[in-house]
C-alpha cells in the first residue's frame, strides 16, 4: 500500500511540473503530499480493520490411527500452523486405540507449550480415545466428546524383549506410579480429577463420555463439531500457565490440516503389519538375488523393501528378541533344505517365525504390534517359498556343467586315429575332432570316454562294451 502511494505521488510531481508555473509549484506539491499521505493512512487503517474482523480462524487436526512418530510430528506441526495463521482455537478430534508412550508424550508436550488455545475432541459417535488416546484427551485446554464414546483403559503394559512375564509387585507399582505421576503433571493444573483419572492406570478402567463428564475429567458433550464450536463461544478458559483467555469463535471458519503426501506414506510404514511385510518381503527378495544371480528384480524390489524396513525400524520400538526369532526362523527354513528331518525343521521354522512377529513390536500404553492374521498369512508362503529356492540352489550343484572344457567330462568318442600307448592320436567328440592320449593303446574305429583335460590335449579311455552271446 505505502509503495503504491509514493509511485502514485512521484507520477503526479513530474505531472505537474512540466503543467504548472513556478510560483504555484510549491503550494501544490504540498497539497498533494498531504492528500497521498493522508489516502496511505486511511487505506492502511481500512487494511487492520478488515483483518481485525476476520472470521476466527479454527484449524483442525485428526488423530484416527495408532499414535506413533509420524502423528507426532503432524500433530507439532499443526500446532507450529496454527501459531502461525494466528488461530483462534486449535481443534484435534480423536479416534483412537492407544499408541506408542513416546509419541504419546512428544504430542502432550506440544500441547501444554502450544501459544493456541487447544481443544481433544473425542469423536465421531462410536469413537474412543484409550489408553495413550486418554493422557492426550486429559492434557488439552478443553477436553470433550460425543454421545456414544469411551475413554480410558490406560493400564501401561510391560513386555521385556518382547515377551509378557510376571513381574513382581515393586516393578509393576514402579512402571504404574511413573505413569500415574505424569498424569497428575497436567490434570492437576488442568483443574481435572486426578484421582480418578489414575484408575484408568491403576485398575485399567475405561469411562463413557456421561462418566468422564460427571467426574469432572472432560469439560462438556457435543453433539458435533458445530455444536462443540457453539459452546466454545465466549468460554474462559485457564491455559496451563495459568492465564486466563477468552474464546471468540462468533463467525468462525474451519480449516483442515492434513498429513501431506510424505507424512501419509511414512505413517503406513510404521504400522505393525505394513513394517512386518516390507521386512519379509525384503529379507526374500535379498534371498531370492543371492541364491539366484543374475535375476534381478527381486533383488530390487527386496533392496527397496529392506531399505524402508530399516526406516520404520529406526522409529519403532522393535525388540531384538523378536528379530533373533526370525533369523532363527530363516536358518531353520535353510536346513530344511538340505537335511531330511521330514518337516520338523521347517515346523519349528514357522513356530518360530510367528512368535518373533508377535514379539516383535510392543510398547507400554498400546496393545498394537503384528495382528496374528498377518503373522500367518506372510509366514507360511515364506517358509515353503524359501525352503523351495534352497532346494533349487542344492539341486543345481548336482548338475553337470554343460558349458566350457568340463562339459567334455565323461563323454564318450571315437578314435579317428589310432592311439599308441603313451603316444597321441585323435578322436571325434561332439563332430569335433581333438588330439588325445591313452596310457593304453586304442584302435582305430573304437570308442572312448574322456577321463581329464589336460591343456588341449583329452586323456582317454577305451570304454568296454558288453560282448554278445547268441542262444
Amino acid at each position: 500500500m505505502i509503495a503504491r502511494g509514493v509511485i502514485v505521488f512521484e507520477r503526479l510531481v513530474n505531472w505537474i511540473r512540466k503543467n504548472s508555473k513556478r510560483g504555484d509549484l510549491a503550494k501544490i506539491l504540498c497539497s498533494v503530499a498531504v492528500a497521498v499521505l493522508l489516502s496511505m493512512c486511511f487505506g492502511v487503517s481500512a487494511t487492520s480493520a478488515a483483518d481485525d474482523h476476520a472470521a476466527p480462524l479454527v484449524l483442525e487436526l485428526k488423530l484416527n490411527d495408532m499414535i506413533e512418530p509420524i502423528l507426532a510430528t503432524y500433530v507439532d506441526e499443526g500446532l507450529t500452523d496454527a501459531a502461525q495463521r494466528h488461530a483462534s482455537l486449535v481443534l484435534i478430534t480423536m479416534d483412537t486405540p492407544g499408541g506408542l508412550s513416546d509419541s504419546m508424550t512428544d504430542i502432550i508436550h506440544h500441547i501444554l507449550e502450544s501459544p493456541v488455545p487447544v481443544v481433544v475432541y473425542v469423536a465421531p459417535v462410536g469413537a474412543r480415545g484409550a489408553s495413550a488416546g486418554f493422557f492426550i484427551l486429559l492434557s488439552a485446554d478443553v477436553a470433550a466428546m460425543a454421545p456414544g464414546t469411551h475413554t480410558g483403559a490406560s493400564t501401561p503394559i510391560l513386555m521385556p524383549g518382547g515377551f509378557s512375564v510376571p513381574i513382581d509387585d515393586v516393578l509393576r507399582k514402579k512402571i504404574n506410579n511413573d505413569a500415574m505421576a505424569f498424569l497428575r503433571s497436567f490434570t492437576e493444573k488442568r483443574g481435572r480429577n486426578p484421582k480418578l483419572a489414575e484408575t484408568a492406570v491403576t485398575d485399567a478402567r475405561a469411562f463413557t463420555e456421561k462418566e468422564a463428564l460427571d467426574g469432572h475429567m472432560i469439560d462438556l458433550i457435543a453433539n458435533d463439531r458445530d455444536d462443540l464450536l457453539k459452546q466454545l463461544n465466549g468460554r474462559e478458559i485457564t491455559r496451563f500457565d495459568g492465564k486466563t483467555q477468552k474464546l471468540s469463535l462468533q463467525g468462525y471458519t474451519v480449516t483442515d490440516f492434513e498429513l501431506s503426501a510424505r507424512q501419509k506414506f511414512l505413517s503406513r510404514i510404521v504400522q505393525p503389519d505394513i513394517f512386518f511385510v516390507l521386512l519379509m518381503a525384503g529379507v526374500l527378495g535379498l534371498y531370492t538375488e543371492f541364491t539366484h544371480p543374475g535375476v534381478v528384480a527381486p533383488g530390487v524390489i527386496g533392496g527397496i523393501c529392506a531399505v524402508l524396513a530399516l526406516y520404520a525400524m529406526h522409529l519403532l520400538p522393535v525388540n531384538f528378541a523378536g528379530v533373533l526369532l526370525i533369523l532363527l526362523a530363516l536358518a531353520l527354513f535353510i536346513l530344511e533344505a538340505k537335511l531330511a528331518s521330514h518337516g520338523v525343521l521347517l515346523a519349528g521354522g514357522i513356530v518360530s517365525m510367528l512368535l518373533g512377529a508377535m514379539f516383535l513390536i510392543r510398547s507400554p500404553l498400546t496393545p498394537g504390534g503384528v495382528s496374528v492374521g498377518v503373522a500367518l498369512a506372510v509366514t507360511i508362503p515364506f517358509a515353503f517359498f524359501a525352503v523351495f529356492l534352497m532346494r533349487l540352489v542344492l539341486r543345481s550343484r548336482r548338475w553337470k556343467v554343460s558349458t566350457g572344457k568340463e562339459e567334455l567330462l565323461g563323454e564318450e568318442g571315437i578314435v579317428t586315429t589310432a592311439l599308441p600307448a603313451g603316444g597321441d592320436g585323435m578322436v571325434r567328440i561332439h563332430g569335433e575332432l581333438w588330439r588325445a592320449g591313452s596310457s593304453a593303446s586304442i584302435a582305430d574305429g573304437k570308442l572312448v570316454r574322456v577321463m581329464r583335460i589336460d591343456g588341449l590335449k583329452l586323456i582317454v579311455e577305451p570304454v568296454e562294451t558288453p560282448a554278445t552271446t547268441s542262444r
